[in-house]
């Protein structure tokens, strides 16, 4: 059976189609084309002629011809949409014409570096020209790196390893920066929040040394829709951007559809588990012999819907071994294999976090799976566009889970299709991160004084002010006019770019012998690898017998479990000072920078497949301490008495309103729900007053928190849509909470709460 059957099948069965809130058909359309440009090399014209391409797409010829006349550009258009071309044929037609040019392609992932490698190879290959083209990762043997620093014309890389294996070991790369003409950054809106805040310090450092070696490079960056590329762009960049976002690639026909599972308990307002409903929905494309991608948001769910999915076409003999799990934490020789299973066709099914949202070459799939909303417009149409990635019909299903996020996007779908995606927010003056790569970059190069660091109108007032602190910690010496590193410590590998936290936690199988199966973020590891929690790896389960907090190593074996573990954390929160504050109705808001204490305190224990609690025990571990940023909503001391709300009430409610806002929030900061955390306190012991604070998971915070300020009338006002649209009587899990959490009047009281934030000052 063939994908338009298939969808022909979903749309007569009434059991599917009851649930289904929005289904958008989007017809295929015709490619729109523009001109080669003229100064192309023949070998390259040749070569791309050869392989089929004849013509270049609208975005390309706009694209290649900005980039040919100096200019640093942002290429803005949908996934594989061929943005590839965009950068490698002026790029190989530059270093045709002059052999000493160099360039550096980054990529967020070692995956996707070493994807677009093979690509530019085969071209390469195809031309037979003396091009030389190499992956410079983690994986690269000792052997091959010398010949890269001072042969690769291209050096494909990603920003770790530039960040602690190129640039401060800039003088093995002479050749690298005396003739680096272009800078490529790929999926440029994956570098948002902290890890963007990081590459745009690294760039910073980055064009420090370029400009010490004489050379000027040229940004290209590519990016999916989002709504603000080019502020984007420029604040990593520190260069002002052209955008090109004029798309002319066909696009093949794509089904869209939005899927609510059953209510199952009306008056509690629970529905049938979505990873239940997403793995009924995936069995009908991979049991037709559609290859389909599942996306899960966490590695929990990852290893679930793997493990369903396993089990339930276990009697299937033309599925067996073809379903298979992709994230994080897998060791990368498991990951190397199922790429290249999906792109020969011997994967037929693969559930994955949202490692695979990136443009890496999984093959020709049809279907895709969202089992919960991604988090972002934007990553729910690059997940998407996984599926159908030529121009074949494609089919992409977002399955709802209960949450208040969830089921907002899934009752809204206009709010969906008619809104342009959100924002991506970076804060490269972000002081711990900033003050990170200053040290970085002083131990690359020595500061001079009157120097500031940043490019052009993104450079550091206050670096003469850092850089005299350093000092007064002995990290720094200022001498003859310039500041020179001294400490014995090498900064660049106690800097992680993609997280609060500068270590993992390696996670050691014991079962036999002792072998390293994963790793885990310190900050997230005791809610995953706590004493006596259950690991989820490749779906099997492991009991963690130990975790050593100091050295961190949590060490596990393997069990048979048919529970897993979810844990329970508790937070305290000082406000240190306040960057703004305004008054509204009933009340003030305000953002300001914070210190929150965490410590998790205990673990339920959740039987699989039906997900009901079965016991629960005690965490002991140290807490943790965050210095942040966050933003707050604090009440008058009269709340209580106007809302006629006794004390226990008002706690309710105010329970009620940040779990609706703690959900509702990340929609207009592109952030993960995750990112942010949301802490209702009905007396503060700042103020005395009923507040409620939302506070970024990150030390220093990225500017989520300012962005929460100016947008809290309109988060207010769909946080009131959200709760008086939902069915449930007095509250459940897809608005304000389960009623057992917020009582009985939470739903009504935190409406007539929020109602006070819509009011006019």
């Amino acid at each position: 059976m063939n994908l338009p059957q298939v969808v022909d099948k979903l749309r007569s069965d009434p059991a599917f189609m009851r649930n289904v809130t929005f289904w958008q058909h989007q017809p295929a359309s015709e490619p729109r084309f523009g001109a080669f440009p003229q100064i192309m090399a023949p070998a390259l014209q040749n070569a791309l002629q050869e392989r089929g391409i004849r013509k270049l797409y609208t975005h390309q010829a706009q694209a290649i011809e900005h980039i040919l006349s100096g200019e640093h550009v942002a290429i803005v258009t949908p996934t594989a949409s061929g943005k590839t071309l965009c950068y490698n044929i002026p790029i190989i037609n530059q270093i045709l014409t002059d052999p000493e040019a160099r360039a550096l392609y980054l990529f967020p992932t070692k995956a996707l570096s070493q994807d677009q490698m093979h690509e530019i190879h085969e071209l390469v290959t195809q031309m037979g020209v003396d091009l030389k083209v190499y992956t410079f990762d983690g994986d690269t043997p000792q052997s091959a790196r010398k010949a890269i620093r001072s042969a690769g014309h291209i050096v494909v890389t990603n920003p770790d390893m530039l960040h602690q294996g190129i640039l401060p070991h800039h003088t093995l790369w002479i050749k690298l920066f005396e003739n680096l003409k272009y800078i490529v950054i790929d999926e440029i809106h994956h570098y948002r929040g902290v890890f963007g805040s990081h590459l745009a310090n690294v760039l910073r450092r980055l064009h420090r040394i370029a400009t010490f070696y004489g050379s000027s490079p040229q940004f290209i960056c590519s990016s999916a829709t989002i709504a603000n590329p080019q502020e984007l762009a420029e604040n990593i960049t520190g260069m002002p951007i052209k955008v090109i976002d004029d798309n002319g690639a066909p696009r093949g026909e794509k089904h869209f559809i939005f899927y609510n599972p059953p209510v199952v308990n009306a008056e509690l307002g629970i529905r049938a588990s979505s990873v239940r409903e997403s793995r009924k929905i995936a069995q009908h494309f991979l049991t037709e012999g559609i290859q389909t991608i599942i996306f899960a948001r966490s590695r929990t769910r990852v290893e679930l819907l793997t493990k369903y999915l396993q089990e339930a076409v276990r009697g299937m003999k033309k599925l067996k071994g073809r379903i298979t799990g992709y994230r994080g934490g897998y060791l990368p020789n498991e990951r190397r294999a199922v790429e290249k299973g999906l792109r020969n066709g011997d994967i037929l099914g693969v559930v994955s976090t949202n490692a695979l949202e990136l443009g890496i070459d999984i093959g020709e799939l049809h279907a895709c799976v969202m089992s919960g909303y991604p988090g972002t417009i934007a990553s729910t149409w690059q997940q998407a566009g996984r599926a159908g990635r030529k121009t074949d019909a494609s089919i992409a299903v977002l399955c709802a889970t209960s949450g208040p996020l969830d089921q907002f996007i899934v009752n809204h779908p206009q709010f969906f299709s008619e809104r342009s995606p959100e924002a991506a927010i970076v804060d490269p003056d972000n002081l711990l991160i900033m003050m990170s790569h200053i040290k970085c970059a002083a131990f690359e190069l020595p500061f001079v004084d009157g120097e500031k660091f940043g490019i052009g109108e993104t450079a550091v007032d206050a670096t003469r002010d850092i850089l005299e602190y350093l000092q007064e910690k002995h990290i720094l010496h200022h001498a003859d006019g310039k500041w020179h590193w001294m400490a014995e410590t090498y900064p660049a590998e106690a800097v992680s770019l993609r997280s609060a936290s500068t270590e993992n936690v390696v996670i050691i199988d014991r079962t036999a012998d002792e072998r390293v199966i994963g790793e885990i973020d310190f900050i997230t590891a005791p809610l995953y690898v706590h004493q006596d929690a259950i690991y989820m790896h490749g779906t099997e389960t492991y009991h963690v017998d130990r975790f050593d907090w100091q050295r961190k190593k949590a060490y596990v074996r393997h069990v048979d479990s048919d529970y897993y573990t979810d844990a329970q954390v508790k937070s305290t929160l000082k406000v240190l000072d306040i960057f703004k504050e305004e008054e509204i109705e009933s009340g003030g808001k305000a953002f300001g920078e914070v210190s929150v204490t965490t410590v998790p305190t205990m673990f339920k224990k959740i039987k699989f497949r039906t997900h009901e609690n079965v016991g629960w025990a005690p965490i002991e571990l140290p807490e943790l301490e965050l210095q942040t940023d966050a933003y707050w909503w604090e009440f008058d001391a009269g709340t209580r008495e106007k809302l006629q709300l006794s004390h226990d009430d008002l706690g309710d409610a105010l329970k009620a309103v940040a779990n609706v806002l703690g959900h509702v929030a990340p929609i207009f900061i592109m952030a993960d729900p995750g990112d942010i955390i949301a802490l209702p306190m009905v007396r503060s012991p700042f103020t005395d007053l009923p507040t409620i604070y939302i506070y970024e998971r990150y030390p220093g915070g990225v500017g989520y928190s300012e962005k929460l300020f100016h947008a809290h009338q309109q988060i207010v006002s769909e946080a009131i849509t959200l709760i008086e649209n939902c069915a449930c009587p007095a509250g459940c899990p897809s608005c304000v909470g389960p009623e057992l959490e917020v009582g009985e009047k939470g739903k009504t009281s935190a409406i007539a709460l929020l109602k006070l934030g819509t009011l006019p000052a």
